[in-house]
């Protein structure tokens, strides 16, 4: 018999007007890496809240090395032995790092005394063991997502787990640090620890797997050795249907200059002397390693950072930006790349979360506002991108990460902006929802609208893009042909300033 540190047994849960999951069975077994793979909304963390005490399963059985569990509570989960990377990070962006590491088990005798000598030292022991180079006294809002999310896996790592659940851990690592956190998992698997990793990324999956399950509209479709299995496979299982190319055809022409930018400096973040331009028609990609500059590229264009100097033009004319609600004037909208703490409204519902950046067209005679008109387009918005949501009354913050970040595609698609920013719009979105994001990229392009998308997936913006500019350091050091262009020209470039 197979040694299992744990078993899932007919796991069910559901929430007002949808079954999340129904029966689902899932088995880990010790010193494993089983990857838990299938699309937006399949089920995939709310299996794995339901184990960490997030949310109470309506029936079903967890046995956590040879004993029931249940867990009410992420506290009593970590005291078992059972911890979780969430894909969302959940910190206290005013506390430090060591802080933010040993919240609610400070060593000493809280409330009435911390030991912060201890936790600095103790924090410093998990960096040299994991060798992560950041300053525990660091506040977490001064650092980079991939920094934060270092931290978080740091934090699981600490609680010396038997179970490791990492959800999405990649989604904001560049190439080294993913080897990095591979690393790091290899070395828990050979201690013995059982790991559940859930991703969208098929390279991924492949590499470190053990054992492969896929869901489906939450239900359990296959669980097989990873050997046995093909990405063909796989994709077939997840969206129910062959997948027969990752992108779609790259049928959009574009036309003339549009949109140009000239000498763009930040005052105060990494954006130095940056030039280029967009065609009408055109998918321009941004490459670059964490720390390039790409999200502040597009915050600077948008109207969220201070700049020094520079200038934009559109259609020949120089616009002046510099505020969101100017950049939105000129037909300019902003898809961005932390969804949770700067894209959606938590405790709105859909509809209020789609139609919020277009709310002067539902206005009538000054007096009232048309709920029919915004369920109309919020209806267009659910169907025409595929979200996943039981009504447009249901509150966003209950979707998956996938569909929270379509809803926000859908908001700026209702305001027809011509030139759409994305800062990594497919972060957290499985292949089959790639595919259609891909495919709506295109489409728009085609309609006239032209876009500036960053990625740090090389192939995603070699597949979908015309034209990728590198930066690095601040600066715009090339812009390539996607069609010729290889990744390790674009590699080149991006290491140029770093």
């Amino acid at each position: 018999m197979d040694n299992y540190l744990l078993q899932m047994i007919g796991i069910s849960k559901s929430f007002p007007g949808v079954k999340a999951l129904d029966n689902v069975s899932l088995n880990v077994r010790a010193g494993t890496i089983h990857s838990l793979m299938g699309e937006n909304g399949a089920g995939k963390s709310t299996l794995m809240k339901c184990l960490f005490g997030i949310y109470s399963a309506d029936s079903g059985v967890f046995i956590l090395d040879g004993k029931e569990v249940s867990f009410s509570n992420t506290k009593q989960a970590m005291e078992s032995g059972v911890s979780m990377v969430h894909q969302e990070l959940n910190q206290v962006h005013t506390r430090n790092v060591m802080e933010n590491i040993w919240l609610g088990r400070f060593p000493g005798a809280p409330p009435f005394y911390v030991n912060h000598k201890k936790m600095y030292k103790d924090t410093l022991d998990i960096f040299m063991d994991l060798n992560i180079f950041i300053d525990p006294k660091a506040i977490i809002s001064s650092l980079s997502v991939s920094q934060r999310q270092m931290v978080e896996i740091a934090k699981a790592v600490s609680l010396n787990s038997k179970i490791l659940v990492f959800d999405e851990p990649t989604s904001s690592l560049t190439d080294t640090e993913t080897e990095h956190l591979f690393r790091i998992i290899n070395n828990l698997k050979n201690r013995g620890c059982g790991i559940v990793y859930i991703s969208h990324r098929m390279n991924e999956i492949f590499r470190i797997s053990d054992d492969i399950t896929v869901m489906r509209d939450g239900k359990l479709v296959n669980t097989s050795p990873a050997s046995e299995l093909t990405m063909d496979k796989i994709i077939t299982m997840m969206v129910g249907r062959e997948l027969n190319n990752v992108f779609p055809p790259k049928d959009n022409v574009p036309g003339d200059v549009v949109f140009k930018v000239e000498g763009l400096t930040a005052m105060y973040r990494n954006l130095k002397d940056i030039s280029f331009d967009l065609r009408k028609g055109e998918i321009l990609g941004i490459a670059g390693l964490v720390g390039a500059g790409r999200t502040e590229l597009l915050e600077g264009i948008f109207g969220l950072v201070t700049l020094k100097s520079g200038k934009i033009f559109k259609n020949g004319q120089e616009i002046k930006l510099g505020k969101p609600k100017l950049a939105m004037k000129h037909g300019l909208a902003l898809v961005t790349e932390e969804r949770r703490s700067n894209g959606i409204f938590g405790i709105l519902n859909i509809r209020s979360n789609v139609v919020i950046a277009n709310i002067k067209k539902y206005k009538r005679f000054k007096i009232y506002i048309s709920g029919k008109k915004m369920s109309i387009d919020t209806d267009w918005a659910i169907k025409a991108l595929r979200i996943k949501t039981p009504s447009q009354r249901t509150l966003i913050r209950s979707l998956s990460g996938g569909n929270q970040q379509k809803a926000i595609f859908g908001r700026w698609m209702l305001t027809n902006p011509s030139v759409l920013l994305l800062d990594e719009p497919t972060r957290g979105i499985d292949v089959g929802a790639k595919y259609e994001i891909y495919q709506l990229m295109i489409d728009l392009a085609k309609q006239g609208h032209s876009i500036i998308m960053v990625s740090g997936e090389l192939p995603e913006l070699l597949g979908t893009c015309d034209r990728i500019m590198v930066m690095s350091g601040g600066y715009n050091t090339g812009v390539v042909d996607a069609k010729t262009a290889t990744q390790e020209e674009i590699m080149t470039l991006a290491a140029k300033h770093a």
